[in-house]
């Protein structure tokens, strides 16, 4: 929801990379559309990151204005991701893209509705210039009609409680948010904490790629400064602008407050900066289809950066800050028809002081369900031959990191398209306070002959019977694995969580020995 001056009132937690970037696509419509020119019933879509204020192109909003006895008074808007949306392979998110002329469709703000009425002819333009236009009409019209009802519902209420009280109201929760990120910063210390993490590589297999941030704390100012952070990157790795500012706001809302309400006043009451032209911070035309790789990566160095001014029990080891993707597409004979396939596999969440780190999850801004394997099957012409947590993949410490995930998939039809858009293959989520790190993501493309370690970000074409083995990277450990409480161990290694070797070279021999006897 947000109000005629584009700023946001109020949003949903459970996609913060999606929802976090809806302000500056209502922010484009208002530089595209003055006021006067925006009539009741009308809908906007957009999705372009330097156009529109996206994420990247898959990421279409609907925005709609909210009029109220003749008046318009707020807009609503939502944000879905198209399955595909162009460009040169399917799931439009390859990690190699050039620039974002590659990358699929590209929507500045266009009315799509008007009067109440959706415009066939530009859905329709917008469908066929993707794989999947049959699903593309009914996802658009799917997101014009929830944003009609959440417009009635936001007139509901102005007719309830008046439209002077709703504004007060408005500018009161705004006002609010930003008082209590402002007390949260004032009750640290002030100083200067920095932190560093690496992205594997740019999409084009280069060096890693650091993401630096120094959290400035002074009374209750907090400044995120990303100098020293790698340059723009030459694939699809490139964070946008709106990517950038809904990262750096679950993060505060994460850090300093999860009942702070998600709206303006939290983004504004910290300072960014980001130097122009790096890779969170990109110039035109720059790729930008794997920003989640980006994003996650960058929360985890705020929360790093962040981390050390917080007290004890509030610190946490690292997570699997890596949103590893497959998309895998082709024809499904059964049905006569392509499919496109994409999911982002979660991994272990990092350890607190209090417990062990949670397991197979999302983290930070890319919060995707998993698709059953069921539905998989049913939906698709792929076998998933295992779905588990993987052993050994968690960070030793006194609390011990989550576990990764085990996907193995096979086609069962020739010429299955497979793109992965990965990272965390070379940089685990490091420990804290003497804990140790997680394991590190490992993806495989399997064959009769055998398997082969894949690129974090590739496309091939799967035979049938070909496969992939996707095994996501475990969370960091908190605390010396020394202080790990003995009948933790044990019912790690009851539980399958730990094997006897990795134990024994955590833990250490002899205590193994004498806590489980009988093995080596």
């Amino acid at each position: 929801v947000f109000d005629l001056r584009g700023r946001l009132v109020a949003q949903a937690d459970h996609m913060p990379i999606h929802i976090g970037s809806l302000l500056w696509g209502v922010r484009a419509v208002l530089e595209r559309y003055p006021l006067p020119r925006i009539a009741e019933g009308d809908a906007f879509v957009m999705n372009d990151p330097y156009l529109a204020g996206g994420t990247h192109l898959p990421d279409i909003s609907v925005i709609t204005p909210v009029f109220v006895a003749g008046g318009l008074r707020y807009f609503i808007g939502n944000i879905a991701h198209h399955a595909d949306v162009g460009g040169p392979v399917p799931g439009s998110v390859s990690g190699a893209s050039p620039t974002i002329f590659s990358e699929g469709i590209r929507l500045p703000p266009i009315r799509i509705a008007r009067a109440g009425v959706p415009d066939d002819d530009l859905i329709n333009l917008i469908a066929q210039n993707t794989r999947e236009p049959t699903e593309r009409v009914l996802d658009l019209h799917n997101q014009i009609g929830a944003n009609a009802r959440g417009a009635a519902l936001i007139a509901a209420v102005v007719r309830d409680h008046g439209a002077d009280a709703l504004d007060g109201a408005v500018n009161a929760i705004i006002d609010h948010a930003a008082a209590c990120v402002r007390a949260a910063v004032a009750a640290l210390p002030d100083g200067i904490w920095r932190a560093t993490r690496y992205l594997d590589d740019d999409g084009t297999g280069s060096d890693p790629v650091p993401l630096c941030v120094a959290a400035h704390i002074v009374g209750d100012r907090l400044t995120l400064d990303f100098s020293g952070t790698g340059p723009q990157a030459r694939g699809a790795v490139n964070l946008s602008a709106s990517s950038l500012e809904a990262t750096v706001g679950y993060c505060i809302k994460a850090l300093l407050g999860p009942g702070i309400p998600a709206n303006s006043g939290l983004i504004d009451a910290v300072a960014i900066k980001a130097p122009a032209g790096s890779v969170v911070n990109p110039n035109p035309p720059g790729a930008v289809a794997a920003r989640a790789v980006t994003s996650n990566r960058l929360a985890g160095a705020i929360f790093d950066a962040i981390g050390q001014a917080l007290p004890m029990a509030r610190r946490m080891a690292a997570s699997n800050d890596s949103t590893s993707l497959v998309v895998l597409a082709g024809r499904n004979p059964e049905r006569g028809a392509t499919y496109v396939y994409p999911e982002s596999t979660g991994g272990g969440g990092g350890a607190f002081l209090d417990r062990d780190g949670a397991d197979a999850i999302h983290v930070h801004t890319v919060n995707s369900t998993n698709l059953p394997v069921e539905v998989l099957e049913t939906e698709y012409p792929l076998l998933c031959t295992r779905y588990a947590l993987v052993p050994d993949s968690g960070g030793a410490g006194a609390r011990r990191g989550g576990l990764g995930i085990a996907r193995d998939i096979r086609a069962l039809v020739d010429g299955t398209s497979l793109t992965v858009r990965s990272d965390g293959h070379l940089f685990p989520a490091p420990g804290v306070l003497g804990g140790m790190p997680g394991s590190m993501t490992r993806i495989r493309h399997v064959t009769p002959e055998g398997e082969t370690e894949l690129a974090p970000k590739c496309t091939l074409t799967l035979a049938a019977g070909e496969g992939v083995i996707i095994e996501t990277l475990g969370g960091g450990g908190f605390g010396a694995p020394a202080d790990r409480a003995d009948a933790d161990i044990v019912a790690d290694l009851l539980d399958g969580r730990v094997t006897r070797a990795a134990a024994i070279r955590d833990y250490g021999h002899d205590r193994i020995a004498k806590l489980a006897p009988g093995g080596d």
